[in-house]
């Protein structure tokens, strides 16, 4: 929001949004495996032990991580991605590239202060969660004023501003985690997780079903790169993206709740959810069907009137999405507490099949749609995701059932002789 609030106030804003979007869903990729860490850590350590395991397993995931990136950064395999993946403009490819090469070190302090986030999360110590993503605004908000002040702003400005607060909430979740380390037992003889053989195991299939999912950024905006008006497109689709991530921002940590405290309270968790799960639709309905709306896109973010209408079109339809994604979150959660993250991959694997189909008929058939069709597939996609991962908790419930009543009927049949 503060980002794209800024980069509408440039020159030729489209543009600049477009190329920074474009940026920012390849980095997705990246970024979203360091995020991982957040999860394995807090569902895999317990003790001295296995945090050292964590943090070599942390550190293979960030050299990798900054491999790659700096080969599509620095190397011209970057404008290969950009030009034809992505079919982004050759006036573009420059901007992108720029961007992209900023967006190499967020990865770094993402994938940091996510390791050390899962130690606060075990710890119970969220607070300090807060507290990091406040000064993170604050930080953020001050430079964003400063470009505005001075008028230098390219779609550059929008990484720098990024990195500037990743790398704040990133040194505040390190001293906290740090401390919260020391004070762990060196090792705890009822957790069983000592290797990185052991975190590998979790930590794989998330790995894949991530590489899956994050592919939906980058194929929404290649196929927008196809409709009439390309830039429009993609900045009215950012636009609503990023309203509606900030909506969902207060409830994507639902697979947290899941893994702290289904364990000893699950019908508690239950109703959580389901109280929590249908409040950022009810607020995205109230800021998308009041004047609210585009009033604070035009004078908040400083939008023009032919974006202020195209983002609106396609909130109307994130209203989907954001009703299966607390749902969608919960489920992930209980699988992570069953250690079974490979049934993602196939939850996920429907998601961007869904968003594929319906990215290719709209596309096809209804281009003028612009940021729409992007919205459209992206909700479609977390429908799907919903239902199957509903089949498959339903159907694994109903099967443990039928086994626990065969071994009380084997059981009741030995007793009997």
């Amino acid at each position: 929001m503060i980002i794209n609030g800024t980069l509408t106030r440039g020159e030729n804003a489209e543009v600049i949004i477009a190329s920074y979007v474009v940026a920012m869903s390849l980095f997705g990729i990246t970024e979203r495996l360091g995020v991982l860490l957040r999860n394995a850590c807090s569902a895999l350590v317990r003790d001295k032990v296995s945090f050292q395991a964590m943090s070599i397993v942390s550190a293979y995931v960030v050299v990798g991580l900054m491999f790659a990136s700096a080969t599509i950064a620095f190397t011209p395999v970057g404008n290969w991605i950009f030009s034809h993946l992505f079919a982004a403009d050759q006036n573009m490819i420059t901007q992108i590239v720029s961007v992209y090469q900023v967006l190499i070190f967020v990865t770094f302090f993402s994938a940091i202060r996510c390791l050390f986030q899962g130690v606060i999360i075990l710890n119970r110590q969220t607070k300090w969660l807060t507290i990091g993503m406040i000064i993170r605004l604050l930080v953020m908000y001050l430079l964003s004023l400063y470009f505005i002040h001075t008028g230098n702003i390219n779609a550059k400005t929008g990484a720098y501003i990024f990195l500037s607060g990743m790398m704040v909430e990133s040194l505040i979740s390190f001293l906290e985690g740090r401390v919260l380390v020391k004070k762990m037992v060196h090792k705890d003889p009822t957790h069983s997780v000592r290797t990185k053989k052991q975190i590998f195991q979790f930590y794989r299939p998330l790995i894949l079903s991530s590489l899956i999912i994050v592919m939906v950024g980058p194929m929404i905006n290649a196929f927008l790169g196809k409709t009439g008006e390309i830039e429009l497109a993609i900045a009215s689709y950012a636009i609503a993206l990023s309203i509606t991530q900030l909506f969902l921002s207060f409830f994507t940590y639902t697979h947290q709740i899941v893994l702290t405290f289904h364990k000893d309270h699950p019908k508690k968790v239950q109703q959580f959810t389901l109280f929590i799960g249908f409040i950022p639709t009810l607020i995205l309905a109230g800021f998308c069907f009041s004047p609210l709306g585009a009033f604070f896109i035009e004078h908040v973010l400083g939008a023009n009137d032919r974006l202020v209408a195209a983002s609106l079109d396609a909130l109307y339809v994130f209203m989907l999405m954001t009703l299966a994604f607390p749902f969608i979150d919960y489920c992930n959660g209980l699988l992570m507490v069953k250690k079974e993250t490979k049934v993602m991959v196939y939850s996920q694997s429907t998601n961007i099949l869904f968003t594929f189909i319906v990215l290719v008929i709209a596309s096809a058939f209804v281009p003028h749609w612009n940021g729409r069709i992007g919205a459209i597939a992206q909700s479609v996609g977390m429908l799907s995701e919903l239902c199957m991962l509903a089949l498959i908790l339903y159907s694994g419930g109903k099967r443990k059932k039928k086994d626990l009543s065969q071994l009380r009927q084997t059981e009741k049949n030995f007793v009997n002789g």
